[in-house]
C-alpha cells in the first residue's frame, strides 16, 4: 500500500478544481502548476500550493514534463493526477513520472501505449471477442486505395495516434478518396506526429455509446454503466447523459460485458472509457478507449453515487475496488459543455472577461471560472460542465434547462442558449439521437433574432449604466454625462447587435434619477440588475433607475442671502412660477421686471457658478441634485 498525502494535478481549469475538491475533502495536500496566463485563475487560489511553469502557450508550460515533474519535486508531492487532454495519455509522461519515484493516477505507461493506438487497440478488442467495425487497420499504409474499395462506401479515414476529429474524413465515392487520404495523413502528422491512418466503414446515423469502467491492481476490473454522447460537433460532445435513451437493458449488459473483458485483457488499473457506436438495428462496435478521467464523469457519479476521482486514489494507492458489480443506476443526469464560442459564427472561440458567474444551485457547476476571469487565445474553448439529476429523463433536462436560463456570465459570448435550444427539442425529448442531431436540426436550433421590445430594453439598461459607470468616474465633474447647451436636445447613443441599430435619445428632467446622495450613500439602483427589472420605453416616458425615488430639493447657494432661500428660482418651485406665468427670480430680485417691459441684468452676486447650466441642461454629476432620463428607442 502506497502512500499518498500531496497530489500535483498536471493540468489546469474546471478539471485542476474537481481533483483538488475530493483531494481535500480526502485531507491531501494539492499543488497547481499554472502558466502566466493563468496566474489568477480559480485554481491556482484554490490550491494548498502553486507553482509556475512558463509562460501561457502550452507547448511552453503545461506540456513540458521536466517542468512538472520539477514542480513536483520542489513541492514534495508524492503523486501527479493528469486530468483529461494534455499529457494525461501521454505514455512518455507516465513513464517518466513514475521514473522520478512518483505515483501516476492512471494505467501504466504500458497499457497507455497500447491503447493509445487505434490500431492496436483494435486487435486487442478482437482478441477480446469484442465486435469492431469491418475495416482496416494493418501497417501497410499502401494498402489503403485497395482496402477502402474492398470495404465499400461510405467509409471513414481515421488517425491512428489521436482524437478529437482530427485526421478524420467520410468518403463517400472512389474519386474522393486519394485528396481525403493526403489531408487526413497532413492533418494527424501535424497534430499527433504521426501520419498513420486506418479504415472503416462509416455506419449511418450512429449513436455514440461509451462504458465507464473501473479496475484495480489486484485483477478486478467492473463497468459503470453506460453514458449517451451522441450530440456533438465536429466530433466533440456537447450534450452527455446517463443511463442512454437508446439503449436496452439486454444491450447495456451486453456492452458492459465486452468493455469488461478488453479491461482485464490489458489488465486495466484505473478509471477508463470503452467506446462504441450502435447502428439503428442495435448492434455495436469497438471504437477506441480513453485510458483517463472523461470530461462527462459527473453523469456516472450522479448516477451511481460513486466519487470517480476518489476512486482513481484509492486504486493509486493501492487498495482494493471493494465490490465486483456497480451500484444500481439511480434517476437520470445530464450534462452540457459551457464553452466560450459562438454556435452563430460557426462555433467560432470568443475572448473576453467574466464580469459576473452566477449560476443556479439546483445543479451541479464544474466551472472553471469566476468573476473577473479572462479567456484568452492559448486553450480550449471549454469552461466547464454543467449538470442536473433527477428521478426521470424528462424532469432531469427540465431542471436543466431552467438553470441555463438563470445562469448569469456576462462578458464573453457562450453556447449557452444553444444548449438550453438542445434540451427544450422534441427531437432531444424523445430520445431521437445520432451523431448528426446538430446538423440535421440546425435550422431549428439557429439562434432567433431577439424582438425589437428585447432590443430597445437592452439598449435603454446600457444606457443607464453607461451614465451611472461614468457618474462614478470622477468624485464630482463639473457637468455630467448627457450635459448639453441646448437642453430640449437627446443625447444620442448608438447600440449594434449583429446587422441591427438600436438608437437611444435621452436627456435628463428632475424626477428622480439619483445615483449618490451628498452623502456618498448609494441611492440609485444597482444597475447590473437592471436586465430583470428594465421596461420598454417610448418616446417622452421616464424611465427611472429607481422607482418611487424621492424628489430631492435643489441646494441652496452659498450666496443666495439671508435663510438661503434665494437660488430655489431654478429648483421646482420656480418651475411652477414659471408655468403659472410668474416672473422667474422674483423672490430675491435678481430678474425684476422694468417699467418699460425689459428685464434687469442679473447681478453678478446670483450668477451661477462656473460649470453650472439651466436646470434640465444634463444629468449635473451633482451628488445631491436628481434627474430622470427620457429614453426613447429607434430600431434601423
Amino acid at each position: 500500500m502506497r502512500t499518498i498525502t500531496k497530489i500535483l494535478i498536471a493540468n489546469r481549469g474546471e478539471i485542476a478544481l474537481r481533483v483538488m475538491r475530493t483531494c481535500r475533502a480526502m485531507g491531501i495536500a494539492t499543488v497547481a502548476v499554472y502558466s502566466e496566463a493563468d496566474a489568477d485563475a480559480p485554481f491556482v487560489r484554490f490550491a494548498d500550493e502553486a507553482v509556475c511553469i512558463g509562460p501561457a502557450p502550452a507547448r511552453e508550460s503545461y506540456l513540458v514534463v521536466n517542468h512538472l515533474l520539477d514542480a513536483a519535486r520542489r513541492t514534495g508531492a508524492d503523486a501527479v493526477h493528469p486530468g483529461y487532454g494534455f499529457l494525461s495519455e501521454n505514455a512518455a509522461f507516465a513513464e517518466a513520472v513514475t521514473e522520478a519515484g512518483l505515483v501516476f493516477i492512471g494505467p501504466s505507461a504500458e497499457v497507455i501505449a497500447k491503447l493509445g493506438s487505434k490500431q492496436a487497440a483494435k486487435r486487442i478488442a478482437e482478441a477480446a471477442g469484442v465486435p469492431v467495425v469491418p475495416g482496416y487497420h494493418g501497417d501497410d499504409q499502401s494498402e489503403l486505395d485497395a482496402r477502402a474499395r474492398e470495404i465499400g462506401y461510405p467509409v471513414l479515414i481515421k488517425a491512428s495516434a489521436g482524437g478529437g476529429g482530427k485526421g478524420m474524413r467520410i468518403v463517400r465515392a472512389d474519386a474522393e478518396l486519394a485528396d481525403a487520404l493526403d489531408r487526413a495523413r497532413g492533418e494527424a502528422r501535424s497534430a499527433f506526429g504521426d501520419g498513420t491512418l486506418l479504415l472503416e466503414r462509416y455506419v449511418e446515423r450512429p449513436r455514440h455509446i461509451e462504458i465507464q469502467i473501473l479496475g484495480d491492481a489486484h485483477g478486478n476490473v467492473v463497468h459503470l454503466w453506460e453514458r449517451e454522447c451522441s450530440i456533438q460537433r465536429r466530433h466533440q460532445k456537447v450534450v452527455e447523459e446517463s443511463p442512454s435513451p437508446g439503449v436496452t437493458d439486454e444491450l447495456r449488459a451486453r456492452m458492459g460485458r465486452a468493455a469488461v473483458a478488453l479491461g482485464k485483457a490489458v489488465g486495466y488499473v484505473g478509471a477508463g472509457t470503452v467506446e462504441f457506436i450502435t447502428d439503428p438495428e442495435g448492434r455495436f462496435y469497438f471504437l477506441e478507449v480513453n485510458t483517463r478521467l472523461q470530461v462527462e464523469h459527473p453523469v456516472t457519479e450522479l448516477c451511481t453515487g460513486l466519487d470517480l476521482v476518489r476512486e482513481q486514489i484509492r486504486v493509486a494507492r493501492g487498495e482494493p475496488l471493494g465490490y465486483d458489480a456497480a451500484p444500481p443506476q439511480r434517476g437520470w443526469a445530464i450534462e452540457v459543455r459551457l464553452c466560450a464560442e459562438d454556435p452563430d459564427r460557426e462555433y467560432l472561440p470568443t475572448t473576453g472577461t467574466f464580469t459576473a458567474v452566477d449560476v443556479p444551485d439546483t445543479i451541479r457547476a464544474d466551472l472553471g471560472i469566476a468573476a473577473g476571469s479572462e479567456v484568452g487565445i492559448h486553450y480550449d474553448s471549454m469552461l466547464g460542465k454543467l449538470i442536473a439529476h433527477a428521478p426521470t429523463r424528462v424532469d432531469a433536462a427540465r431542471v436543466l434547462r431552467r438553470a441555463l436560463a438563470l445562469t448569469w456570465i456576462p462578458g464573453v459570448v457562450t453556447n449557452r442558449e444553444q444548449l438550453a435550444r438542445i434540451l427544450a427539442h422534441p427531437a432531444f425529448l424523445a430520445g431521437e439521437l445520432d451523431t448528426h442531431f446538430l446538423d440535421r436540426h440546425a435550422g431549428e436550433l439557429a439562434a432567433r433574432p431577439p424582438g425589437l421590445d428585447k432590443l430597445r430594453v437592452a439598449a435603454i439598461a446600457a444606457t443607464l449604466a453607461g451614465i451611472a459607470t461614468r457618474r462614478a468616474a470622477e468624485p464630482a465633474p463639473l457637468a455630467g454625462p448627457a450635459w448639453r447647451n441646448v437642453f430640449v436636445a437627446d443625447q444620442q447613443v448608438r447600440w449594434k447587435l449583429g446587422d441591427t441599430d438600436v438608437e437611444i435619445g435621452y436627456r435628463p428632467s428632475g424626477k428622480g434619477f439619483a445615483p449618490r446622495g451628498p452623502d456618498r450613500e448609494r441611492r440609485g439602483e444597482d444597475l447590473g440588475a437592471v436586465r430583470g427589472r428594465a421596461h420598454h420605453a417610448r418616446r417622452g416616458a421616464a424611465v427611472p433607475a429607481r422607482r418611487g425615488a424621492r424628489r430631492r430639493r435643489w441646494p441652496a447657494r452659498p450666496d443666495a442671502g439671508q435663510g438661503g432661500q434665494g437660488a430655489r428660482a431654478r429648483g421646482p418651485a420656480g418651475a411652477r412660477r414659471r408655468r403659472a406665468g410668474r416672473p422667474r427670480g422674483d423672490e430675491d430680485g435678481a430678474h425684476r421686471a422694468r417699467p418699460d417691459g425689459r428685464r434687469r441684468r442679473q447681478d453678478p452676486r446670483h450668477r451661477r457658478p462656473a460649470g453650472r447650466g439651466r436646470r434640465g441642461a444634463g444629468d449635473h454629476g451633482q451628488r445631491g441634485r436628481a434627474c430622470v432620463i427620457m429614453a426613447s428607442a429607434t430600431v434601423e
